[in-house]
């Protein structure tokens, strides 16, 4: 152990082989698999990303406690503890620490929060943080002079400058990989994309950007439900070839179709603003619930889920809600959706109805807790929150369960509104995005578009139609942005931002 008296240029020295050791191997990990590690270039590559890491972080970490030691120890103590606890997702997960995974931090709920919470995450927060910033509390540094300041600040510029020209013939390859390269440095990952994220937060025109107003064309009374997934991907629906039975009721049912989808991105947010969304936009245009409501449409949104844009709707209906009209164990599960659904439809007073349920069904990492038991029909499932401790068969069990309860809910919807007998009705399922399972040692979601796996993007599109109501395109390949403009046809709702070639009926 160091003495309790060090200079500030060892201890910072000392900070950095320590943050370097501790939190980078899923950095060089990645160098290693993505660069030819073995040839010169290679070498020389490698080796300055090592010097420029110790170096860089030194440097930061000895101009913060040059000027306060008080704030140069509460900032190592915070990076070192989110250091612990970020390493154990990206090991765990195979996580990218970017902006959009800041994003889906920020915006989650303790009840998904909480799931990820395991032993071995006790032992990173310990181990890699608390024990660390226990020495970083004791020590006492023993700042430089103003005049060895200057020089070692300024001969440090020079030679950080002389690596990266020397690098000159890699900065492409860094160009090109920076999200994956940005995203596993600690602590830089979270401390850049964190301010990133609430700098583009605040250009966004927080206030929606109000649609021109819509003409309801007739008095037939039409409902459409529209089922917003969580985590769903499509390659894991048996309606899309998949060789397990998981859709074993919808399979049955008359007038159900299916499209081949991509999600807008792989998180929820984004995934949920697209789905609601007549255009693809980083702008906050009016979504579809909202904008309904505001021309006279009875509008319901009931959810076990988060991350929607804002709602401006008077029937906004969370799980607490629900669960007054169920009493037993559906009230747990997604099925409480389903609560009084179709007396609410039968009481509205409106001719057009839209109700949204948003799901949590498919939500990682604990699967097998989101299906009453008597839906685990593949076995044996993965218990566990470290998905990578599962063997492959277990994962994709308890996954495909989720499946299964999902193809049970969609089926009771459809039953529903079957017996509507005035009401022209159709359901429409599409998820938000889909989902990793260990293929390329990715779990989970969130990886940027970029470079995301189609296991995160391909999603289902399901489509279920009354008798005698409309019939589909023969597309072939649809948008979430095509669930807006649906809706305004199947409701036969005019206006002007609606786009014929994102409608799916004829």
């Amino acid at each position: 152990m160091p003495k309790n008296n060090l200079r500030l240029t060892h201890f910072v020295l000392l900070m950095s082989f320590l943050n370097f050791v501790f939190f980078h191997l899923p950095f060089y990990t990645y160098v290693f698999n993505n660069f030819d590690y073995k040839s010169f270039n290679g070498v020389v590559l490698i080796t300055s990303l090592v010097i420029l890491m110790l170096i860089l972080n030194a440097f930061v970490f000895y101009l913060i406690f040059s000027l306060s030691r008080y704030l140069g120890k509460f900032l190592l103590v915070l990076f070192f503890l989110i250091n612990s606890v970020a390493v154990y997702f990206v090991n765990t997960y195979s996580v990218i620490i970017d902006e959009s995974m800041i994003g889906n931090v920020l915006n989650t709920n303790y009840e998904e929060s909480s799931s990820f919470f395991s032993f071995k995450l006790i032992l990173y927060l310990i181990f890699l943080g608390i024990l660390p910033s226990i020495y970083i509390i004791k020590v006492n540094t023993i700042k430089d002079e103003l005049k060895r300041f200057f020089t070692l600040s300024s001969l440090t510029l020079l030679f950080i400058g002389v690596l990266v020209f020397a690098n000159a013939s890699n900065w492409l390859w860094i160009d090109k990989n920076s999200k994956q390269l940005g995203g596993l440095a600690m602590p830089w990952s979270y401390s850049v994309n964190t301010s990133l994220f609430y700098i583009h937060q605040y250009k966004k025109n927080q206030k929606e950007i109000l649609l021109p107003n819509a003409v309801i064309k007739d008095n037939q009374k039409s409902v459409v439900v529209l089922v917003i997934g969580e985590s769903a991907r499509s390659q894991n629906f048996s309606l899309y070839g998949y060789k397990k039975n998981t859709n074993p009721l919808l399979s049955k049912i008359p007038n159900v179709f299916h499209f081949n989808a991509n999600s807008c991105a792989t998180y929820t947010t984004a995934g949920v603003k697209c789905i609601l969304e007549h255009t693809n936009s980083d702008d906050l245009y009016e979504i579809l619930p909202n904008y309904l409501n505001r021309n006279n449409v009875e509008v319901v949104w009931r959810t076990t889920n988060w991350g929607e844009p804002p709602v401006h709707i008077e029937k906004y209906q969370s799980r607490d809600v629900l669960k007054k009209f169920i009493k037993d164990e559906e009230s747990e599960y997604d099925e409480v959706l389903l609560a009084g659904l179709k007396e609410q439809i039968l009481a509205s007073k409106k001719n057009k109805v839209l109700i949204i349920l948003h799901t949590s069904t498919s939500h990682g990492p604990t699967y097998s807790k989101k299906y009453p038991q008597s839906f685990e029909t593949f076995k044996p499932v993965c218990n566990s929150v470290e998905l990578g401790k599962c063997s492959q068969d277990e994962l994709l069990n308890a996954y495909d369960n989720t499946i299964v309860y999902t193809d049970y809910i969609l089926s009771k919807v459809i039953e529903d509104l079957k017996e509507l007998k005035e009401y022209k009705s159709a359901m429409i399922f599409v998820s938000d995005h889909g989902e990793s399972l260990g293929e390329k040692n990715l779990y989970m979601h969130g990886v940027p578009m970029s470079f995301a796996p189609k296991e995160q993007y391909e999603i289902p599109f399901i489509v279920w139609t009354s008798d005698n109501s409309k019939q589909l395109k023969p597309n072939k390949m649809v948008t979430q942005n095509h669930v807006f403009h649906s809706v305004l046809n199947f409701l036969n709702i005019g206006s002007p931002v609606y786009n014929e070639e994102l409608n799916i009926f004829k």
